[in-house]
């Protein structure tokens, strides 16, 4: 259920003050600008007027920075409990300047809004409701603040006087999301607006639609998202949690997960559970793209478990959980995935400690140097272990990309004698080529299989004579 935020202090000034520009806007017999919305299952045409940046009020419940809102734990409440205040509102204008990963620098995305402001000035009206809160706009307005200061004007649509803040968040989030928008959502917030439609009973496909995409991703943004509330969950620590951008610029790393586990979960749940562990754990601990994918099945007994610290992870309980008054349990996971929860456990608190979320001198949480000194050998030496693959199969995958060619070639002699259009002289030459790198295929043969089987036996025997 969409949250009520209430009218600002100033609302019923702001209310005279619109209804009275909107009733000059009538009388007068010049042309009137207007914007297209979506209002309650129809386009209607609202009225563009002009209105002080210094009146209007920031949305806070705008789609746009909800991932960011969770930055500032301590600001964050006193916004969700008065997003009116002077206090609430600066918040809100910071975040709406700040790049989405890291609120606590400017986005470039914003000082290049703002340059176009400067040097075009405003385009696209933004989108008021009667009380001065901006549905659309938010960004820009910030923009205006900073350039010209309160009494700058702004042009604005106004939205019907019943507007409610389920039509805030209808309108708002169908807005930004149209393709001529200057800056799309982050990652996080994206994950955040899909869920929103899903719980609001939105069709899947509609979904999809409306964020220019497929149903088979907005079902893994829904996976992804699961899995951040998780592990977010799982990071608490005397109250305080991981905020949600700490996830926000680790999309493509998020999204190869999903294809990895749900590859591996159909043969093996246990085996992409742990998989799940192993990469959530690298990617807490700052790992790029590529060294992630290092982390394949197989990778905590092999490269992992040998390199963390003794005594740095809490050992996991073994057994199961007991079922009160029955006197029954319940199986639970596995040693070695309640092993590697358990790290992954110790890893989240020791990144709580190391990004300031809890006072690392209360102690308790893990060092998350040594924590990340360990994960980079493990993910070093499994990475060394895939080269040492992919070279061992370099051999056998080209001869069998060869073969594929040469079945195709039987295909395209086929349908040639159909036609009789085969250059003979040109497949006679193709043929005395292929003949020559045969052979020297055979030679290098010879020279490297120690053990030949009957593939390698042919090979030697009908190309390999002579050497």
């Amino acid at each position: 259920m969409t949250k009520d935020y209430g009218r600002p202090a100033n609302a019923d000034e702001n209310r005279a003050l619109v209804e009275s520009r909107l009733a000059e806007l009538a009388d007068s017999d010049g042309p009137r600008e207007t914007l297209t919305v979506e209002w309650r299952g129809s386009p209607r045409h609202l009225d563009v007027i002009q209105l002080r940046v210094g009146t209007l009020h920031y949305n806070p419940a705008t789609h746009r920075i909800r991932a960011q809102r969770s930055h500032d734990a301590h600001r964050d409440a006193l916004l969700e409990a008065d997003p009116w205040t002077s206090a609430s509102q600066a918040y809100l204008d910071s975040l709406l300047k700040a790049r989405p990963g890291d609120p606590s620098q400017v986005d470039p995305e914003f000082t290049d809004l703002a340059e176009s402001l400067r040097e075009y000035g405003q385009s696209e009206p933004g989108l008021v409701t009667h009380d001065g809160v901006l549905v659309n706009g938010n960004t820009r307005r910030a923009a205006l603040l900073d350039l010209h200061g309160p009494t700058h004007l702004m042009r604005v649509a106004v939205l019907p006087a019943s507007c409610s803040w389920e039509d805030i968040a209808a309108i708002e989030l169908s807005l930004q999301l149209r393709k001529e928008h200057r800056r799309d959502y982050s990652y996080i917030n994206r994950l955040l607006a899909v869920q929103e439609l899903v719980e609001a009973g939105t069709p899947l496909p509609t979904i999809a639609a409306t964020f220019r995409t497929t149903p088979a991703r907005c079902m893994q943004d829904q996976w992804v998202l699961s899995c951040i509330e998780a592990i977010i969950e799982r990071s608490e620590v005397n109250g305080a949690r991981l905020p949600l951008v700490s996830f926000e610029d680790h999309q493509e790393k998020l999204r190869e997960l999903h294809r990895a586990f749900e590859k591996i979960h159909a043969t093996n749940p246990e085996k992409a559970e742990l998989l799940l562990e192993s990469r959530m754990a690298a990617i807490m601990l700052g790992f790029s793209k590529t060294d992630v994918r290092h982390i394949e099945p197989g990778f905590e007994d092999k490269y992992l478990a040998g390199e963390v610290p003794g005594g740095i992870v809490p050992k996991a309980s073994s057994g199961g959980v007991t079922i009160p008054g029955l006197g029954r349990s319940v199986k639970q996971d596995s040693g070695a995935l309640r092993n590697a929860k358990a790290l992954t456990d110790a890893i989240l608190r020791a990144r709580m400690a190391t990004d300031g979320v809890v006072d690392s001198s209360l102690g308790g949480s893990p060092d998350f140097v040594e924590l990340k000194t360990a994960m980079d050998t493990a993910i070093d030496r499994a990475g060394r272990d895939g080269r040492v693959r992919k070279r061992k199969q370099a051999a056998p995958k080209r001869l069998l990309d060869a073969a594929a060619d040469v079945d195709q070639c039987v295909t395209d002699l086929a349908l040639s004698r159909a036609t009789q259009s085969l250059d003979e002289d040109a497949y006679d030459d193709a043929l005395v080529t292929l003949r020559k790198s045969l052979e020297k295929l055979a030679r290098e043969t010879r020279k490297t299989v120690k053990d030949p089987g009957d593939g390698v036996y042919w090979l030697l025997e009908e190309f390999g004579k002579g050497f």
